[in-house]
């Protein structure tokens, strides 16, 4: 959620930040007007009740000659303050939805534009040459006995998949050292839940443009989480955290379900875009005004990720048009497919500043009061994607696939992953 303040004191700022996105400006408008009006009903219910209040405590002392009339005239009162109570709730609700209509504030270092207009900023790696005709991460998959999809459609449906043999103990040896590193590095390790309740996934902004992406539990009104950013973010909603324990560093591993709405024709074979999928994310808490600095410290602990798999890849700092809701600047390291001779996204690390914690009552103490916090995410390892990269990088004349070296002790010591 935007600061209000912030929004009284400088709707022109929020006006190009909404440009600079490609939304409405007139929403700015729409959340001014909205927080007068609350604030008007607050102030008429504050007066209400005030008056009263000092109705009632005059009965007390009245003459008996005059209390049927002060009877009267506070049972008057009373309903008005009810009625004044009533409208405040209201205000109340149409504020909130005005501001939740607002997306955070741009970076104004964020590059201005669409998808196309994302600036890559470093290359890292050198893009591999093969001296035989290359396959695609599914030959190379199914020759080497870790990818089923027939199955995973006959069972599930479209996007759907089973991970056999060495697919599966390349899920398992990529969580490991995923884990490995972050725990290193001071994250605290976390198996978070998938199933989130209606005010998590709203909390962190999912609700808003990506509600098309998102599975809903109708009888039980919960949702399944795109990522588990969702349940890492709402892990302290509602609370004030001492400024001493700051940052605080989780990483989460759940599965993932997204829908994939509006993404019919885009890559339908194989398992670079799939309905369900597991995933090690990054999320800090951490002061505002740290928040830059830890941002460029996800992005360093994923490229050094991304350095152990051995994969060439780019970093693009992504432009204000393609930024979600809750972002104000977002970083996506991409890792080059053979078979596509380009690169494609693999890691994505977001500074939300304080945009969710507003909407989920995350705070911390400082010598003004409790202020809210700053989070933000960064993915370590999307499983199934990177698993593609990896066979189709590392693949080699034989049908077999070379494990990098950082992987090998995750994978019993194995260097190379033979055809069946």
């Amino acid at each position: 959620m935007i600061d209000l303040k912030a929004l009284r004191e400088g709707p022109d700022a929020f006006r190009t930040s909404q440009r600079a996105r490609g939304e409405d400006p007139a929403s700015i408008d729409a959340a001014l007007a909205a927080d007068e009006r609350r604030r008007a009903a607050v102030t008429r219910a504050d007066a209400l009740r005030a008056e009263s209040n000092t109705a009632s405590k005059a009965i007390q002392s009245a003459a008996p000659d005059e209390r049927p009339a002060m009877i009267e005239r506070a049972k008057a009162l009373k309903e008005q303050v009810k009625d004044a109570e009533a409208q405040q709730a209201e205000a109340d609700a149409a504020l909130r939805a005005a501001a939740y209509a607002v997306a955070n504030l741009v970076d104004p270092d964020a590059p201005i534009g669409g998808e196309a207009d994302a600036v890559v900023i470093e290359t890292v790696g050198t893009v591999p040459t093969y001296d035989f005709e290359v396959r695609d991460h599914v030959a190379v998959g199914e020759t080497i006995g870790a990818l089923d999809l027939e199955r995973g459609a006959k069972v599930s449906g479209a996007r759907f998949y089973f991970l056999t043999g060495p697919g599966a103990l390349l899920e398992f040896a990529l969580v490991n050292l995923a884990m490995e590193q972050a725990v290193a590095a001071g994250f605290t390790p976390v198996v978070a839940p998938a199933l989130v309740r209606p005010e998590a996934m709203e909390g962190t902004g999912f609700l808003g443009s990506h509600a098309p992406e998102v599975y809903r539990l109708e009888a039980d009104d919960l949702y399944l989480v795109g990522t588990s950013e969702v349940a890492l973010a709402a892990m302290h909603s509602d609370e004030v955290l001492d400024a001493g324990s700051l940052p605080r560093r989780y990483a989460g591993f759940s599965s993932c379900f997204r829908r994939e709405a509006g993404s019919y024709g885009q890559d339908t074979k194989g398992i670079i875009r799939v309905h369900w999928f597991d995933k090690v994310e990054m999320f800090s808490f951490v002061a505002p005004e740290a928040a830059p600095a830890e941002h460029r410290r996800l992005l360093e602990w994923e490229k050094e990720f991304l350095g152990k798999l051995e994969l060439p890849f780019q970093v693009v700092d992504i432009a204000t048009g393609d930024l979600g809701s809750s972002a104000a600047r977002k970083f996506d390291c991409e890792a080059w497919f053979p078979t596509q001779a380009k690169y494609r996204e693999l890691t994505s690390t977001s500074n939300c500043t304080t945009f969710q914690a507003r909407r989920l009552g995350i705070r911390y103490r400082t010598d003004d009061g409790p202020s809210p916090v700053a989070t933000l995410n960064g993915t370590l390892c999307a499983i199934t994607r990177t698993i593609a990269c990896l066979l189709e990088v590392h693949q080699q004349a034989d049908g077999s696939v070379r494990v990098p070296v950082a992987l090998r002790p995750h994978l019993g010591g194995r260097e190379v992953l033979e055809p069946v």
